[in-house]
């Protein structure tokens, strides 16, 4: 029996992770819950109660997904990241998704607006309105970026399959982040001059878990589910500095991942 124990645990080759490296590319499909929208400007306050929206994923096609050219066209994540200790890393990225508000929703209104002769002026206390296009048109599309840094933890359960091999891995790996929101805000209201631009409006928390199979020791796969909440209290919707707008909202994401693991 000593030496059946001995030869099994002489099979099993240690996997060592601390002071490795490792990045990877993806791509994520998320959904929102809804949100409170507040305007603010010099000739309008008010807040849209509820307010859905979506993600736009591209659909796939190996150029649009693989192709130099488009790699930020989908919705991605990016990241890189080291082992400091041997299950636990600490990395820096950015996911890269895509928030449109859906066009002819009916909301609550609460505010005013009072914007020269504007079909919608008027004093509001939670009337409905339909969202068309000359009332509003908003878009996080390029994108609702979310700039964090990870701690996460990173756990070998090959063994629960009977699998003990140096060049073929499962792995857990679950933990948390924190960051800043750079969205670039498309947006048109109330029939004023559509604006696009980037601007650091916010800060995001998350925490999310996933399964990572490694092989060959240095490529990986990974299939993620993180959650998060995102507060905008400052998104820049015109080029006049006393208009903007705030919301917060949660979100959950899907994530499909490649990358690898490497020492310098």
């Amino acid at each position: 029996m000593s030496i059946a124990v001995f030869s099994q645990e002489d099979t099993q080759k240690k996997v060592v992770n601390k002071g490795k490296f490792f990045a990877y590319w993806g791509w994520n499909w998320s959904i929102y819950s809804g949100s409170d929208i507040h305007f603010k400007g010099n000739n309008y306050d008010f807040t849209l109660r509820d307010v859905q929206a979506q993600d736009t994923p591209s659909k796939f096609s190996f150029s649009k997904y693989f192709g130099i050219t488009n790699l930020t066209k989908p919705q991605t994540n990016a990241r890189i990241g080291y082992f400091f200790k041997e299950n636990y890393t600490i990395s820096i990225g950015v996911d890269h998704m895509k928030y449109v508000v859906n066009n002819d929703q009916f909301v609550n209104i609460d505010g005013e607006i009072s914007l020269g002769n504007n079909t919608y002026n008027g004093v509001y206390t939670g009337q409905e309105v339909q969202l068309t296009e000359d009332f509003l048109r908003l878009e996080h599309t390029d994108g609702l970026n979310y700039i964090n840094v990870q701690l996460y933890r990173f756990d070998d359960i090959s063994r629960w399959f009977g699998l003990y091999s140096e060049s073929f891995q499962i792995n857990l790996t679950e933990g948390f982040g924190a960051g800043i929101l750079y969205p670039k805000t498309d947006t048109t209201l109330l029939g004023q001059e559509r604006h696009d631009d980037y601007h650091i409006s916010g800060f995001g928390l998350s925490a999310g878990a996933g399964l990572n199979i490694t092989f060959l020791k240095h490529f990986f796969i990974q299939a993620d589910l993180k959650a998060g909440y995102i507060n905008m209290p400052n998104v820049k919707i015109s080029t006049n500095t006393s208009d903007s707008a705030s919301q917060d909202f949660f979100f959950l994401q899907n994530n499909i991942l490649i990358g690898g693991k490497f020492r310098l």
